[in-house]
């Protein structure tokens, strides 16, 4: 749960801009607003999309910053109404159609800063996907480094021992010596570096960026979607409900849905 994870956490004072108002599109833009869309991404070479927690929340696992997220409601005291367990989350519409479109070539990467693995649960092929902040059911071996996918949410946060061994088989038949910890960042974290180098070049190959209910507060990952801008006719799409920092500036379809 978004809550659980959110409370295994080192404490944080700046978490950014909370309970922003969220702005519903008009009914009549919004049609022009998809064809916009569907055209750029027909006629785009590397469409690379970046998405954050508002992906998640129509699978009840609520967000951070919106009106009624996890920060917002923590400075208030009080925690969201909804908050379904990891476990039994599942891929919504807009995961599965991602998968398809990374399947038909319409899109070629997917950057998150999402924690649930929804997009692996969708079908996403693993080398189509930088997790830029961890993953909640995969671990990594402190002594091998090798990957190893869970069945069931991690009980840790913080890159902690998780209190598995490796189950990884040496030559020999012999069990490596590794312990598993989570691979869920902290606060002050740094994020691994080959998710991020991956996360880089495919953000400096796009020539179109689809930002997916991200309100682009937390850095690196928010500023990667601009790399686009610097392409020739490069293009910046946001749809969120919630304004970000970079929608006045950059973004040439600004798509509150």
């Amino acid at each position: 749960m978004s809550c659980s994870y959110a409370d295994g956490l080192s404490p944080y004072l700046n978490k950014g801009k909370l309970g922003l108002p969220e702005i519903p599109d008009r009914p009549e833009d919004v049609s022009y607003k998809i064809n916009t869309l569907a055209n750029w991404i027909k006629n785009s070479k590397h469409a690379v999309v970046h998405t954050g927690a508002g992906c998640s929340t129509s699978a009840g696992i609520p967000d951070f910053r919106g009106p009624k997220g996890v920060w917002t409601l923590e400075s208030k005291g009080q925690k969201p109404d909804t908050n379904i367990s990891f476990d039994l989350a599942i891929p919504t519409p807009a995961h599965m159609i991602l998968k398809n479109f990374l399947e038909v070539g319409l899109i070629k990467h997917i950057v998150t800063q999402n924690i649930d693995g929804l997009h692996l649960r969708s079908g996403v092929r693993r080398v189509q996907l930088s997790e830029l902040h961890g993953n909640m059911f995969v671990a990594k071996c402190s002594y091998c480094e090798r990957y190893i996918a869970l069945p069931d949410s991690l009980p840790t946060v913080g890159q902690k021992e998780i209190g598995k061994d490796c189950p990884i088989l040496k030559s020999g038949g012999r069990r490596c010596r590794g312990k598993l910890h989570d691979t869920l960042l902290d606060w002050e974290d740094n994020l691994p570096a080959l998710e991020l180098l991956t996360a880089e070049t495919q953000s400096k190959l796009a020539d179109l960026s689809i930002c997916l209910g991200t309100t682009l507060q937390i850095v690196p990952a928010g500023n990667l979607p601009l790399r686009a801008k610097k392409n020739p006719r490069g293009r910046l799409v946001i749809v969120n409900l919630q304004a970000t920092k970079h929608v006045s500036d950059f973004a040439l379809l600004n798509t509150y849905l």
